[in-house]
């Protein structure tokens, strides 16, 4: 193994001279400020948006501020029928979350809020 070179940039890796490259069946990681999975629901109101993702058997919401900027309250809530939600509040300056929750079969009830202005989504199946 002496003079082998290893070596990680992005998405190739580089041994002993040979570079290798992501392929199709490999995905690169999401971005950590943001859920993965396709997306299913966007609730508008007025200060942002509460924004709904479904990845096999879970699901992600996120609260996303229409004007980024100074810190204010802000909320996301998701919760699967028959479980304790899962709930990101604080003062922020442009997104609340991503909250997941595993909700393979079950319907959920996602709701988000941005100084006070909200939007819930009722109960879906995703």
């Amino acid at each position: 193994m002496f003079g082998r070179l290893v070596a990680h940039t992005g998405a190739a890796l580089v041994v002993a001279g040979t570079l290798l490259t992501a392929g199709p069946g490999v995905q690169m990681a999401e971005a950590a400020s943001g859920c993965s999975g396709r997306p299913v629901k966007t609730v508008k109101f007025a200060t942002g948006e509460l924004r709904l993702y479904k990845d096999r058997a879970y699901v992600c919401a996120m609260t996303v501020a229409k004007r980024p900027g100074a810190k204010r309250a802000m909320s996301v809530s998701l919760q699967p029928r028959g479980a304790r939600a899962a709930v990101d509040k604080g003062r922020f300056t442009r997104q609340a979350g991503p909250v997941t929750v595993y909700a393979l079969h079950r319907v959920v009830r996602a709701s988000g809020a941005i100084a006070g202005v909200g939007a819930t989504t009722g109960w879906l199946l995703v």
